[in-house]
């Protein structure tokens, strides 16, 4: 195992323990170099994950279901929060630094609707897990993300 296997192995294993910890998710697992978290009370499958893409660590919320995505960008429409801001926010409630400058939305080439950001160069299982916890906590009340989000 390479130096940089053992420390994104150690991140992966530290950050699902704080996932697993937090008890915000339906289901934590390490899956190759992803930390994958399924979200709690969804009606259709969703995720969230913590994934080293070609040396970079992004967090991300993803999901098979495009009506979600459709419910959760209606609600950015109708309220006119940008999702950059909203990660921000939760990163700062959590004692971090927000430092989210952009998220990305696409459908990825595995038919995934995906909201992703990038972590700072360098950032640590620490930083890692606050990012992880305040994406979750973001998106929760979205859409139809949490089941009982219409009647919040």
């Amino acid at each position: 195992m390479t130096a940089h296997a053992s420390v994104s192995s150690d991140l992966l294993s530290t950050v699902a323990a704080k996932a697993r910890a937090a008890g915000v998710f339906a289901g934590v697992e390490i899956k190759g170099s992803m930390v994958q978290c399924a979200a709690l009370e969804c009606p259709e499958p969703a995720f969230y994950r913590l994934a080293d893409e070609g040396g970079r660590w992004w967090v991300s919320f993803v999901t098979p279901a495009r009506y979600l995505s459709q419910s959760i960008e209606a609600d950015l429409v109708h309220t006119g929060d940008k999702l950059h801001d909203l990660l921000n926010e939760e990163i700062v409630a959590l004692d971090g630094a927000g430092t989210c400058t952009n998220m990305e939305h696409f459908r990825s080439p595995d038919k995934l609707y995906t909201f992703r950001a990038a972590l700072p160069a360098g950032a640590d299982a620490a930083v890692a897990a606050r990012w992880l916890l305040a994406l979750e906590q973001a998106f929760r009340p979205l859409g139809d993300v949490s089941a009982g989000g219409e009647d919040e």
